[in-house]
């Protein structure tokens, strides 16, 4: 009937609402779950991108931002505290030894951009800036307390240095690719250096200093020289042969007078502290060379002061003064290479003229033919004899050293003719053995 079909249709609805009711609250439940999935993976993918910007390892092309996603300010997260410093292994490589720009490491990947991807677009001050901001407080010495931080904190500022100086910046990227012109203009410095470096100005200062001292101490050694041998040729008696001079033997007369002196006032003396004379011991006699040796070891120390009183013996064997020291000659050199080149200059000037030699010109021929040291120990009818002479010729100085050393052998005036003229007539003159000639 229609009441009972009605019954049969209300009794399977009946049935038919829980199971609804089950499916409905499913589909809710993973309505609900798929959002809430859904909300936090948009929030951790916003953290990830706002980590990115402040450690600066993202591209150029990353802050550009690309086409597809929108640009939009992000809210800035809050600074975390960074556990372990990244490595610098992603700042390239850059050619400057000399730290002219940023080292070894190339500006552009300190702040995180690829000089070889940008293309025609290179970063803007302004893209600059902003990752220069963001690093430097990511790395931060004050805020980081990472092993390196410091370090790679002034790497960052020094990128931005140079970077933003346009100057700078255009200089960096012309000797990118040029290493040889880098070399050329900072100079072969950049390859190498010394260690430990010296001052170069105290190490010429010690040297100058040294030069003054040998200067002077072998101007000292040049006159004791001169000395010992008038000290030797005095105490010993050496005759002009063996090589004794006037000075020497002034020197020994002085010395044997004041050697007697000091005798008699040593005999005063004894007398006057009432002392008596001892009597000569009975005893071997002296021989004559124990009596000169004897003689000798008394004079020596007279003749000793008796030369150091002597200040020059001439010819420049003098004692040695301040100047002698190697900055006084420097100053008296422009001195003397003028003069010299005067005088031989007007010399010269005469001879082409072909005039005859006055008496300056004589004086200085001889003096050089002879030398300064014989020259200084003549006398003046001596020099004057000498330029008479006209030693410059060199027949006349052979002949002239010749008659020297027969004077030194002590020859007479007749026995010097002879041999003279035995010589001109080619039968030579043996007056003595060469090898005993002392020459000087």
């Amino acid at each position: 009937s229609p009441y009972t079909q009605q019954l049969l249709t209300m009794t399977a609805n009946a049935r038919l609402a829980p199971c609804r009711r089950v499916w409905c609250t499913l589909f809710l439940l993973c309505i609900v779950v798929f959002s809430s999935c859904a909300t936090v993976m948009a929030q951790e993918s916003d953290n990830g991108a706002a980590a990115s910007a402040e450690s600066g390892s993202s591209s150029s092309e990353s802050f550009k931002g690309s086409e597809e996603a929108p640009k939009k300010e992000e809210p800035q997260s809050p600074k975390v505290k960074q556990n372990n410093a990244s490595s610098s292994d992603d700042w390239g490589s850059f050619y400057d030894p000399n730290n002219i720009f940023c080292g070894k490491y190339d500006c552009y990947k300190i702040l995180g951009f690829d000089y070889e991807t940008w293309g025609s677009a290179p970063p803007t001050l302004k893209e600059i800036t902003k990752s220069y901001r963001g690093l430097s407080r990511l790395w931060h010495p004050d805020k980081n307390k990472a092993k390196g931080a410091r370090e790679k904190f002034v790497a960052i500022a020094k990128a931005y240095e140079i970077l933003t100086n346009s100057e700078k910046r255009k200089e960096f990227d012309y000797y990118r690719d040029r290493p040889d012109e880098y070399f050329q203009k900072y100079g072969s410095s950049v390859l190498w250096t010394y260690a430990p470096k010296s001052d170069a100005s105290i190490i010429g200062l010690v040297l100058f200093i040294l030069a003054n001292l040998f200067t002077y101490y072998a101007q000292r050694n040049k006159y004791d020289k001169v000395a010992n041998h008038l000290i030797r040729a005095a105490v010993e008696d050496w005759s002009a042969r063996e090589g004794g001079s006037t000075e020497s033997i002034e020197i020994r007369e002085k010395a044997l007078a004041i050697l007697a002196e000091n005798r008699e006032k040593a005999i005063e003396v004894a007398q006057s502290n009432g002392d008596t004379p001892k009597k000569k011991e009975k005893g071997p006699r002296l021989t004559s060379k124990e009596k000169r040796e004897k003689e000798q070891v008394e004079l020596r120390p007279i003749c000793a002061k008796l030369v150091n009183e002597i200040d020059d013996f001439g010819a420049g064997f003098r004692k040695p003064t301040y100047k002698d020291l190697l900055v006084i000659k420097m100053v008296k050199w422009p001195y003397y290479l003028g003069s010299a080149t005067l005088w031989w200059s007007k010399y010269g000037i005469r001879r082409m003229r072909k005039l005859e030699l006055n008496a300056e010109e004589r004086e200085v021929l001889t003096k050089n033919a002879v030398g300064e040291v014989a020259w200084a120990a003549s006398s003046d009818e001596e020099r004057a004899t000498m330029v008479t002479l006209e030693l410059w010729v060199s027949d006349n100085l052979v002949e002239w050293r010749e008659e020297q050393d027969m004077k030194r052998e002590g020859l007479s005036a007749n026995k010097r003719k002879q041999i003279k003229k035995l010589r001109k007539k080619g039968s030579g003159g043996d007056y003595g053995n060469d090898d005993d000639l002392h020459l000087d």
